[in-house]
């Protein structure tokens, strides 16, 4: 008979996190049974969500892979369930009646079914979006112009939000360098070059910018230069080496992490590497406990932290959102980069935040109000359509330019964290958090949002029918005048 503690409380059904935990870790399931100490048919019967699990095997799950409690929360559901309401929404399925409650119990009931729908939908919108691109393609004798569209960075995202933005292997790497490198924050850069040329025979060398324009970091395997621009500053510089260093000698770790069936192409898996690699890098120069230590000594003012580390506003907003190691965490960050025309280029949220995917996002985050005032920190309580509600801060960085002649990119920041984690942050002082009528009415985007009041609505809602009254014109058409939830 299957093992089944009589005496534990039972947890609701777990079954397709445990199956992509076991997944994750490359085991059958019989060797993750037998690390739990039931037989395989219990455990088979948990995956398919036939049993429950047992509270006590769900703590040897915990220590066994050294996993925080709050991955078997209900995140990934409500996650899933969002991306799928923000799809319906989409014009495409204007003509069917999707009540919510289906769209749960498909996220909840069927989640791999739901990914699949998100995956074809990102590839519709993929598709659709780069018509004209194709047709003028095609139009210029281009062979290759129908070939599928292939979207590497949503999964890459949804792979990073997986595993909360946090991997432990990559932490105890860069530590252990830090050990047997004899680093020192002060002289990071040369202790880093040392490295990397005593232990893996690599010339570093200062590239002059003209010779490889464009350029900022090249690595040539058969000279075993590598080759950084002279426009690169000291934080740049440091991260390139220690992104290098990954490469060439963490290569197999990057590759066990990236095998996963979230990753679903070459190239989702190559971005992956090169998105741990990044990771690998940001460890290296702020190594966890020293940063977790200088966050909360800090109360994590960006600037002051960055100044400590000598890095940058959006390398330190990165760093604070993986301070996920159990028993050492960090406030619960999301973080939002976008340009000047609304694209977002990277997003994590631990805070329980929903970012847009498929459509413009809200326009009153402040993160877009951050470009009317470039390098200032602009500081928002905002309140979405639910009633949660959230603490951000914004502001936009420049990336490193090519001099007088090039157009450096310019790129908003957003960083926040659920209301109730505000006050362990200094932007919060002098704020009054408890005063309904400072935070902004937000929400995720136009077409998932039911507030019929906002003079910032672009489109209609799908959540509440449209009312137009011709005779009454108010700051947008679509605006009813209707009180906000």
């Amino acid at each position: 008979m299957p093992h089944k503690p009589t005496n534990a409380a039972e947890l609701p059904k777990l079954g397709s996190r445990v199956r992509t935990l076991r997944r994750r870790e490359a085991l059958s399931q019989a060797q993750l049974a037998e690390r739990l100490t039931i037989s395989p048919s219990y455990l088979n019967l948990i995956e398919n969500d036939r049993r429950p699990m047992p509270a006590t095997v769900l703590l040897r799950l915990v220590q066994l892979f050294g996993i925080d409690l709050a991955t078997f929360g209900n995140e990934e559901e409500e996650r899933l369930g969002a991306d799928l309401f923000e799809v319906f929404a989409d014009p495409l399925f204007e003509s069917h009646d999707i009540p919510a409650n289906e769209v749960r119990d498909l996220a909840n009931g069927s989640p791999s079914t739901a990914r699949a729908i998100l995956h074809m939908f990102r590839a519709y919108k993929s598709s659709h979006e780069n018509v004209d691109d194709l047709a003028q393609r095609l139009a210029a004798g281009d062979d290759q112009a129908g070939a599928s569209p292939s979207l590497p960075n949503e999964e890459v995202s949804d792979f990073v939000q997986d595993a909360c933005n946090y991997f432990p292997a990559l932490e105890e790497a860069a530590e252990h360098l830090w050990r047997d490198a004899k680093l020192s924050r002060d002289e990071l850069a040369a202790g880093l070059v040392r490295w990397l040329e005593g232990r893996l025979a690599v010339n570093v060398r200062t590239a002059r910018w003209e010779t490889d324009k464009g350029v900022l970091r090249r690595f040539d395997r058969e000279s075993r230069v590598l080759s950084l621009s002279e426009l690169l500053p000291t934080r740049s510089r440091k991260f390139q080496l220690a992104h290098q260093l990954a490469l060439l000698e963490h290569g197999a770790l990057l590759d066990r992490l990236v095998e996963t069936p979230r990753l679903t192409t070459t190239e989702s898996r190559q971005l992956a590497r090169v998105t741990l690699a990044n990771y690998f890098a940001a460890a290296v120069m702020m190594p966890y406990a020293a940063f977790l230590a200088a966050a909360k000594e800090e109360r994590y003012d960006v600037d002051v932290i960055g100044r400590r580390f000598r890095t940058g506003f959006e390398q330190v907003c990165h760093r604070l959102t993986t301070l996920r190691r159990p028993g050492a965490e960090g406030v619960p960050f999301h973080m939002i980069r976008l340009d000047v025309a609304g694209n977002i280029s990277k997003r994590f949220s631990a805070s329980g935040i929903r970012f847009a995917r498929y459509s413009g996002a809200c326009p009153r985050w402040n993160v877009f109000a951050s470009f009317a005032t470039p390098g200032m920190v602009r500081i928002q309580m905002s309140r979405m359509p639910s009633g949660e509600a959230f603490f951000c801060i914004a502001r936009t960085v420049q990336k490193d330019s090519g001099g007088y002649h090039s157009l450096a990119p310019v790129h908003a920041i957003g960083l926040g964290c659920g209301l109730g984690f505000a006050r362990e942050l200094v932007y919060s002082d002098g704020i009054a958090l408890d005063d309904p009528k400072v935070a902004t009415p937000v929400g995720v985007s136009c077409r998932t949002c039911d507030r019929n009041d906002c003079e910032q609505r672009a489109l209609p809602s799908l959540r509440r029918p449209l009312q137009i009254d011709e005779h009454v014109r108010r700051l947008t058409v679509y605006a009813d005048g209707s009180k906000d939830p």
